[in-house]
């Protein structure tokens, strides 16, 4: 008997994808044995399909980027005993792909979802919604919502670097008070950021080690405002070294945080535009989701570290 595979197509994500390509797609699943029905994220909204048809199928193949994964995690949270997700990645950024070491090539990422294992991870609530990977404030988290779709797909990964560099003039220290499973901070931050992830729009990366998407705990990054050239270089160096204990850079792990301010703050939810609020709670859903990954678990991490799942 065949086995139903609901495949929802952002055609539109990074680079786009061919009829061929696509075509290739369905064709290596049918080869598999499965009966697969074809949904365009422009015929309606992706968390709503998935939603509303999610039940009915054994698969679910996101074939797009970060937000478009996001949004079909984000329907699947209503669903009872949702069916695991397969990860085509054609973005731009691929943070996720990138944290669970899935191929770009598109038949190798087939291949993945056919022959590998589903893992389930974290899922972040948050302003009565979810995201998948990353809810940030601050610095250059605008620049992923407001680089137009034909720059992102003519420019790739520069996009988002040449937009963080015209953001610099714009940014300023938030009075931020947060709330964590460890205690509360009050200071002012120029960066925030909530994440299950180890990449972070390609610029930002956590020490594999640090990271476990299905612990039950988030990473928060928090960056202080530079009061001078040697706290400039203090948070550059952290970046950079990816050790993020320094006087100007906090990593936290927390299941649950708050963050409060005194004026309505914009925020990006995995890279879309997550609006502005004075207060949010966010709250670890914990291996909420299941998600197709490579077999065996060391080709997630080179490195070897087995905390992963």
């Amino acid at each position: 008997m065949l086995k139903k595979l609901m495949l929802i197509v952002n055609p539109y994500s990074g680079r786009g994808i061919s009829k061929s390509a696509l075509g290739d797609i369905v064709t290596r699943f049918a080869c598999a044995d499965y009966s697969v029905t074809v949904f365009m994220t422009r015929e309606r909204e992706t968390d709503a399909l998935a939603r509303e048809y999610a039940a009915e199928f054994s698969l679910i193949v996101c074939v797009g980027g970060d937000g478009t994964l996001s949004d079909i995690v984000s329907g699947l949270m209503d669903v009872r005993d949702p069916p695991p997700i397969g990860y085509i990645p054609t973005g731009t950024a691929n943070d996720m792909a990138t944290t669970l070491a899935l191929p770009r090539d598109i038949p190798e990422a087939v291949e993945t979802v056919l022959r590998g294992r589903a893992a389930p991870i974290d899922i972040g609530s948050f302003a009565g919604g979810y995201f998948t990977y990353i809810a940030a404030f601050g610095a250059f988290t605008e620049v992923s919502y407001q680089t137009t779709p034909a720059a992102k797909r003519a420019l790739g990964h520069l996009a988002y670097v040449l937009g963080g560099l015209a953001d610099l003039a714009a940014i300023k220290p938030r009075r931020t008070v947060v709330k964590y499973d460890g205690g509360v901070i009050d200071d002012s931050f120029v960066f925030g950021g909530v994440t299950n992830s180890t990449s972070v729009a390609g610029l930002v990366r956590l020490p594999p080690w640090d990271v476990d998407l299905g612990d039950g705990k988030f990473e928060v990054i928090l960056v202080k405002n530079p009061l001078n050239l040697q706290d400039f270089l203090d948070i550059l160096g952290a970046v950079a070294n990816k050790s993020y204990e320094s006087d100007n850079v906090r990593l936290l792990h927390t299941s649950r945080v708050s963050f409060e301010f005194d004026e309505p703050v914009m925020w990006t939810r995995d890279g879309e535009n997550g609006g502005a609020h004075r207060k949010v709670e966010i709250v670890n859903k914990m291996r909420a989701v299941r998600v197709i990954i490579q077999r065996p678990e060391k080709t997630i991490f080179l490195d070897g570290a087995q905390r992963y799942f």
